[in-house]
């Protein structure tokens, strides 16, 4: 396949996205260098082309029309709208699900609700800017690679009350495990270290967008906590000298 323009286009919603080669590569499950060439030849299998068009959650029509959306990709949701979210379970989990690019068939099937309940709750979601509810159900996200919720906000303190739960487990199964390191390093390192953890949480953020493509039951949901703080055991600080 070898429409040009169509490329050129699927170029500048990649960039709108802030998506990358390696980004491609790993959704097509080929070599960066492949998907660079695919890009200077435009021209592709029409199955990759689809793969691409799937990653940046865009369709033929739109391609057409050349130009990604003008509204800026949201990097941030405001504490108001986060506090709509918390207080809502239902409303939240949509969200969730929207997020992690879990299609409406797919929510209805994994969860209690109604199809009519399930789009209101979209649609409440499209009001909030986090994306946007096109025709047949299909759900475009409105949020940009970089986004994250609010430090100590809503969203963070309601995972935070929940943090005990997340906790009762063994972390024996395969793919989990849970370890607590205890060191005194100089304060370069400790900076190092939160780069190193900040390099994993992203390369998984694109992992995630790369696995999207799989049926629901091949990607189980995963949560993976990642923290740095100086810290000691409150019966430590008791301890201490001034």
């Amino acid at each position: 396949m070898a429409f040009p323009t169509l490329f050129d286009a699927l170029k500048l919603h990649f960039k709108a996205r802030g998506l990358t080669y390696a980004d491609a590569a790993r959704a097509l499950g080929i070599s960066e260098a492949s998907v660079k060439r695919i890009f200077s030849r435009r021209d592709c299998t029409l199955e990759r082309f689809a793969a691409l068009c799937e990653l940046v959650q865009v369709d033929l029509g739109e391609l057409v029309r050349g130009q990604p959306r003008s509204r800026r990709l949201l990097t941030r949701l405001t504490w108001e709208q986060e506090q709509t979210l918390v207080g809502d379970t239902r409303l939240l989990l949509v969200a969730v699900c929207a997020l992690n690019q879990i299609r409406v068939d797919e929510m209805l099937a994994a969860y209690r609700l109604e199809r009519s309940e399930c789009i209101a709750l979209l649609l409440r979601l499209e009001g909030l800017g986090l994306l946007e509810l096109h025709p047949n159900d299909r759900i475009r996200l409105s949020v940009a690679r970089t986004f994250a919720w609010i430090p100590n906000g809503p969203i963070m303190r309601y995972m935070s009350e929940r943090a005990a739960d997340y906790f009762r487990h063994p972390f024996d199964a395969p793919g989990e495990s849970m370890r607590i390191v205890s060191v005194r390093v100089s304060a370069a390192a400790a900076l190092g270290l939160v780069a190193r953890l900040e390099q994993i949480a992203r390369e998984y953020a694109e992992q995630h967008a790369a696995d999207a493509v799989l049926p629901l039951a091949e990607r189980p949901a995963l949560s993976v906590c990642l923290a740095v703080r100086h810290w000691e055991p409150p019966e430590f600080r008791a301890l201490a000298r001034d």
